[in-house]
């Protein structure tokens, strides 16, 4: 189900729903969006960012860095690992994009995408023997 979707069903009013629909990544989204408010005159706060449990550390980081003058908020469905996993029915392919988004935390920072965040030496270490054993899929260039 699309976010909007669920918004509606959780009876959110359809009038105060706007839709962003032109984004590629996280950044963009928040930027846009940012400008999207702004033409309606509106200047938030704080944000609510609902995303993947496992995307929600770089979310944020990406708000800090794009939006820094609001609270920044996150959220996601709360689910068990092997629900996760059953839902997309692929282990290696939900390894990989968890792989993925632990490297995307220190390379989108050092790229200026996202504020850096501590990465805890055991979860720099369980990344690595992810890499490597091949979990590479996800991993940026």
């Amino acid at each position: 189900m699309h976010y909007r979707e669920h918004a509606l069903s959780l009876g959110v009013p359809e009038d105060t729903i706007l839709i962003e629909p032109a984004t590629t990544n996280t950044a963009e989204n928040l930027t846009l969006t940012r400008d999207l408010l702004a033409e309606r005159g509106l200047t938030p706060h704080s944000v609510l960012l609902i995303s993947r449990p496992y995307q929600q550390r770089r979310a944020y980081a990406t708000c800090r860095k794009i939006w820094p003058e609001v609270e920044v908020i996150c959220g996601a469905h709360p689910m068990k690992l092997d629900d996760y996993v059953a839902s997309i029915g692929d282990v290696d392919r939900v390894v990989s994009m968890l792989v993925g988004d632990t490297q995307r935390i220190e390379v989108y920072a050092e790229r200026g995408f996202a504020i850096p965040q501590p990465m805890p030496e055991n979860v720099r270490k369980a990344f690595q023997r992810l890499v490597d054993h091949g979990y590479t899929a996800r991993l940026v260039a």
